[in-house]
């Protein structure tokens, strides 16, 4: 009897040491496969996904939205936030409220103007255009807003846009003469995310203050999507600093006044 008694004691503890093993076992794999699988759906920390790069520029949100509309030569340009309200307090950047640049689709044309003010988030300028396809570039400092300038596409006339883009050639030399006037750059470096500074060398003694600067640079890529608006970097002489984030082929449209006349001078150059 005692070894019949003894015996089954020892069959209950082994089987319930058994199931105690198999649940301790079991629960750790559990637990295991758990927290594998809720850290799998887990939202990634910042930088653990990778992506695309972009610009600096691109990756601000502009909170002002400008439109510009073309008709029987008069330029009239909106600027509205992000609900539709008219974006009025702009800061004065070089004399001016807003700078309006003006290509067209090949980059032989070239106009810098200033709009008046009319109203609320509105200006205007009368300038004839001829038939074209063109961009704009609407160069504001809202007082406090955030703004990227982009480029704005339009047509004049029956102008249809078309991917047939002539490559821009690059300048063999960078001496141009205007109007008997000659201006020749040098570039401290052709090399893509670097500091670059630009010198032009003129007759100084017939330069004049423009805009409250020795001269104004603009420079854009050979497809006119990333734009520079360049000043001095003193009031004496006509050296520009900039960099070029991306290698390509840029054109550079410096200009300067003398004797009283504004001209516009332009290189194209390579960045590698």
């Amino acid at each position: 009897m005692k070894k019949w008694v003894i015996s089954a004691v020892i069959y209950v503890l082994v089987v319930v040491g058994g199931f105690t093993a198999y649940d301790v076992y079991f629960a750790k794999d559990v637990t295991k496969s758990n927290s594998v699988s809720q850290k799998t759906h887990e939202t990634p920390e910042h930088g653990e996904v990778a992506g695309h790069g972009h610009e600096s520029g691109d990756s601000q949100a502009s909170e002002v939205k400008p439109s510009l509309f073309y008709k029987d030569g008069l330029i009239t340009i909106t600027l509205e936030d992000q609900y539709g309200k008219p974006v009025d307090n702009l800061l004065v950047n070089h004399e001016k409220l807003l700078h309006l640049i003006l290509v067209n689709e090949h980059l032989d044309q070239y106009y810098h103007l200033h709009p008046e003010k009319t109203g609320k988030g509105k200006f205007e300028i009368p300038h004839e255009l001829e038939e074209d396809d063109y961009k704009a570039f609407i160069d504001i400092q809202p007082e406090k807003l955030s703004y990227q300038v982009s480029p704005l596409p339009f047509s004049v006339g029956k102008q249809k846009r078309s991917h047939d883009h002539h490559p821009l050639i690059v300048d063999q030399t960078l001496t141009k003469t205007i109007d008997g006037k000659t201006v020749e750059l040098s570039v401290s470096s052709l090399k893509a995310g670097e500091p670059v500074t630009l010198f032009f060398k003129m007759v100084e003694t017939t330069l004049e203050p423009y805009l409250g600067a020795t001269g104004h640079v603009v420079i854009l890529d050979e497809e006119a999507t990333n734009y520079l608006h360049v000043h001095p970097i003193n009031t004496e002489k006509p050296i520009f600093k900039t960099e070029f984030h991306q290698p390509g082929i840029y054109k550079i449209w410096a200009e300067f006044k003398q004797e009283g006349k504004v001209r516009v001078f332009p290189f194209i150059i390579e960045i590698k």
